[in-house]
């Protein structure tokens, strides 16, 4: 059999969901914890495991002379908002790696910015209504919004004046606030949230969703961070593909997401975790961006990366390909059989496909899958 079921391990973040996760798995949560994402795949914070004995992904795939897999294949509950962020380039992510490296920065330090020396492209599909911030908004589009916000306060109104300068003034202003305008713009949206509303009920989500954020973070300039990123709500079933150097978030709901194998971040607010403004900046591409919203064709989402492409499956009979894959149950039953070999994976589990042809497999059941492949 060219199949093996995975045990996969579970990141318990604070932001994370106590709902969504063990219902996909069929566990209890007694105690209520954070479950925030499912990891599938080999990265050495989080490796799966082969369920039948327990080995190592990565060690079975070394001991079979297999390559390792190039894309980290997660399940993500936002409960709350994850911290706003960017990934860097490849040439990014391995110059700061070196340089981390050299500065003697342990891996696990929390000050660590660079885990990897790689790149982190990623996909995020919705399997619930999902709500993300991704890219920068039109300048003209910023302005009108710093207006309905409507704080008078000098060093808030400076803002519009960094503006003008571009993108990247803008949020060295926005970073440099002092103490006293930072909780001046919490408590005004907390305190006016539903005036604000009413004047401009065109924005009136954006606004809300501001207040959601002053209620988290009293002190984050990044509460504002409506104002300067799209909001994008996804149905289910829907996706967005971000590159490097593309400020986001993502707000609430749950997906599915694949990435290349990397967990570098570079967080600019909403968060406890270390912040490095300095080099967050230095990654950023600061030009308004707003991403296609992704539906699959007929059963792959088109993402432009070498690294992994994600497809979804629903009661599909057949499966083509040859590279290794991972797949997960998402709803149903779905039975692979191979010759008179048969794996039944129930809702939740998840597998690995051996780099082998996939020609002779068979699908069968009611069920919805996604499948973690090369890209192409």
């Amino acid at each position: 059999m060219i199949l093996f079921k995975l045990k996969n391990q579970i990141k318990h973040y604070e932001w994370g969901d106590s709902n969504w996760i063990p219902t996909l798995l069929g566990v209890e949560n007694p105690r209520l914890l954070p479950f925030a994402e499912m990891w599938m795949g080999v990265h050495p914070s989080g490796t799966s495991t082969i369920a039948d004995g327990g080995e190592r992904l990565d060690a079975f795939m070394a001991r079979n002379s297999w390559s390792p897999l190039p894309f980290l294949f997660k399940a993500l509950a936002a409960g709350k908002p994850l911290s706003i962020q960017a990934h860097p380039s490849k040439a990014q992510a391995t110059v700061g790696f070196e340089r981390e490296n050299r500065d003697g920065i342990p891996i696990d330090a929390p000050e660590r910015n660079y885990k990897d020396p790689n790149h982190k492209p990623e996909i995020i599909c919705a399997l619930t209504s999902f709500k993300a911030m991704v890219g920068f908004r039109e300048i003209a589009e910023i302005r009108l919004l710093l207006d309905a916000f409507g704080l008078n306060d000098d060093r808030f109104i400076r803002l519009k004046t960094a503006l003008d300068n571009g993108l990247r003034f803008f949020l060295q202003a926005l970073f440099g606030l002092p103490a006293e305008t930072k909780k001046r713009i919490s408590a005004h949206i907390s305190e006016n949230c539903r005036i604000l509303c009413a004047r401009s009920p065109n924005f009136a989500e954006i606004l809300k969703t501001i207040a959601s954020f002053a209620t988290l973070y009293p002190e984050d300039p990044s509460v504002l961070s409506p104002l300067y990123l799209n909001l994008i709500d996804l149905k289910p079933g829907e996706a967005l593909f971000l590159p490097s150097g593309v400020l986001h978030a993502y707000v609430y709901g749950f997906g599915v997401e694949l990435m290349a194998n990397s967990d570098n971040v570079l967080r600019g607010g909403l968060t406890s975790k270390h912040i490095d403004i300095e080099e967050l900046l230095n990654i950023l591409k600061f030009s308004p961006f707003k991403p296609d919203v992704l539906h699959p064709s007929p059963t792959k989402y088109p993402a432009p990366t070498k690294e992994f492409s994600l497809s979804v499956l629903k009661n599909t009979e057949k499966l083509s390909g040859n590279g290794p894959a991972v797949i997960l149950v998402t709803e149903g039953t779905l039975t692979v059989s191979e010759n008179e070999d048969k794996i039944t994976l129930k809702q939740g589990e998840s597998a690995f496909f051996a780099p082998l042809c996939r020609e002779k497999i068979c699908l069968h059941g009611d069920y919805t899958a996604y499948i973690a492949e090369y890209g192409y």
